[in-house]
């Protein structure tokens, strides 16, 4: 039978400690149980709340009925839904059945969701009725997928097509209220996360049972502070790592509450339940979030909304950035309007979160603070030695919740998991306090005058111009064939975009940094492409320029 996991906080690292026998699922629904917080607030959604007790009855209802739907152990479920109350109960009903959830983005095209349908071999669709057209071109033609299963909107039932198609309700209510847990071992596959990738196809990250709880226990109760009274709020959603841990594995290894928000993470949406006015469920109860996870170009936008709330609004006492290097302009800003630090960090898809953090009180912004301990860091340069203090290097990083593989991909995974090293795709540089500040992503990095330019580093120079909202830097060649910064612009106020604006620009970051890194080439722009999390992608610019070297 499965056991539950146990940490020593009384040092640094704490001392985790994972039995062979275990499943990850049932240690973050039985911990809770055990430690009587039953009828405490696990989830609060749109359509209303649900207690740890109830949220453990779903998913041993869900996980009961998967064998009905002829689902093995092993076999994968690919989960494309919303974040509402049943994401938690999908994801971790799947994973008590011992079969394997791959937890996607819903904010994709068709032709994505097919290839990983077809790459996961999914043997069935866990799919909200909103994202479901996203799919039903696929549903009939992937040879391995046998039931769709669809988590309907409130008051709506899924329609049947032709015995595949199950409503998410009617199979719960078809399930038992007791389901003992498949023998799972914490080296096993759990569940999947398909990295973003800035180029190429998606790649299948394959994470074991002991990664979800090794996060929680290395960064959210030592860096953030968890406890089982806050309540949390995300706007990185559950199918993204940093997503995941924010509203499903933190709050559920201490017993807190989260705030699940199906809708665009818009500025406006965003305060709403910062405030505590929405959901009604939360509103009801006269609580606020007590930690809030963003990711730099929310906070750009709510910092540049007039409808941003006052100190006095929030009961915030801890804020979160990642995905992409905080601006020091924001971070600062933020703390200004709401008297709540923003502890920047970097995770990745395959570290499944955070291990490179601020930390409360200690807080650098402009850096990416120090490593989480239970994490190791180095820099290597590009003759494949570690570099020193002051150096620009490959950031690899050593620690418990790297992932095991990437599924089918041999090279991919040779290349990037490296022995007890996993190559993270950044660079950094650590001065000698041991911050570490982010220097851009290896594929876009700038060699300027012979010299490495950082893209964020000239972009955070343009960003911290009054007029300017958001910038990107790319490489761009001149008259004589030479690589230099260009910098893309989205102003504040869009009708100012003149020559002259371009030029004072320009000047602007030429005084703040040295000659070589200041932009040769300023051109306002609209909007930026983005990942489905906020993340610039350079790559595009990049091919405007006819430029990908």
């Amino acid at each position: 039978m499965a056991e539950i996991s146990t940490a020593d906080h009384s040092v640094s690292p704490p001392r985790v400690r994972i039995p062979r026998s275990y499943n990850a699922a049932h240690d973050l629904l039985e911990r809770n149980l055990g430690a009587g917080r039953g009828e405490r607030i696990a989830c609060i959604d749109d359509r209303g709340s649900c207690t740890y007790a109830e949220l453990a009855r779903r998913v041993n209802r869900f996980a009961s009925s998967l064998a009905g739907l002829g689902l093995r152990r092993e076999e994968r479920v690919l989960l494309c839904m919303l974040d509402t109350i049943d994401w938690p109960v999908a994801f971790l009903g799947a994973i008590k059945a011992g079969i394997v959830p791959v937890a996607v983005n819903t904010m994709l095209r068709p032709q994505d969701y097919e290839y990983m349908l077809r790459d996961s071999r999914a043997a069935a669709l866990l799919v909200s009725q909103a994202l479901l057209p996203s799919f039903e071109d696929a549903i009939d033609s992937i040879p391995s997928l046998r039931s769709v299963v669809v988590s309907a909107a409130p008051g709506s039932k899924a329609a049947d097509a032709g015995g595949k198609r199950v409503d998410f309700d009617a199979l719960l209510a078809g399930g038992r209220d007791d389901f003992e847990c498949a023998d799972t071992v914490a080296d096993e596959p759990c569940f999947w996360l398909y990295s973003s990738g800035s180029t190429g196809s998606p790649k299948g990250t394959v994470h074991v049972h002991s990664s979800l709880i090794e996060t929680a226990e290395l960064y959210a109760r030592p860096i953030l502070g968890i406890r089982e009274d806050d309540i949390v709020f995300s706007a990185a959603k559950l199918f993204f790592a940093y997503g995941l841990g924010n509203g499903l594995t933190f709050p559920m290894s201490v017993g807190a509450t989260c705030v699940l928000m199906a809708e665009r993470p818009t500025p406006e949406a965003v305060f709403l339940r910062l405030t505590g006015e929405a959901p009604a469920s939360l509103a009801a109860m006269g609580k606020r979030p007590t930690i809030f996870y963003g990711v730099p170009t929310l906070y750009a936008g709510m910092l540049a909304n007039a409808s941003f709330p006052a100190a006095s609004q929030l009961s915030l006492r801890v804020a979160t950035s990642a995905g992409e290097a905080l601006p020091k302009g924001i971070g600062t800003g933020f703390t200004e309007r709401t008297n709540v630090e923003i502890l920047d960090g970097i995770g990745s898809t395959e570290m499944l979160h955070i291990f490179l953090s601020n930390q409360s009180g200690k807080v650098r912004y402009g850096t990416t603070g120090k490593p989480v301990p239970g994490y190791t860091l180095k820099l290597v340069g590009d003759d494949g030695h570690e570099v020193g203090d002051g150096e620009v290097g490959d950031l690899y990083i050593s620690g418990p919740s790297s992932a095991a593989q990437y599924w089918n991909q041999r090279e991919k995974t040779r290349d990037t998991f490296q022995g007890i090293w996993t190559r993270s795709g950044d660079k950094y540089q650590r001065d000698a306090d041991g911050y570490y500040t982010y220097a851009g992503r290896s594929d876009d990095m700038m060699k300027v005058s012979g010299q490495y330019v950082s893209p964020f580093e000239v972009e955070s120079a343009v960003a911290s111009h009054p007029m300017v909202l958001e910038a990107a830097v790319v490489g761009s060649r001149d008259a004589d064939g030479l690589l230099k910064p260009k910098a893309f612009v989205v102003l504040k106020e869009p009708s100012r975009a003149t020559d002259a604006l371009a030029q004072e620009i320009k000047a602007y970051v030429k005084d703040r940094l040295v000659p070589f890194k200041y932009p040769r080439w300023v051109e306002f722009v609209d909007e930026l492409p983005k990942t489905a999390t906020g993340k610039i992608q350079r790559y595009r610019l990049r091919d405007r320029e006819g430029f990908t070297g």
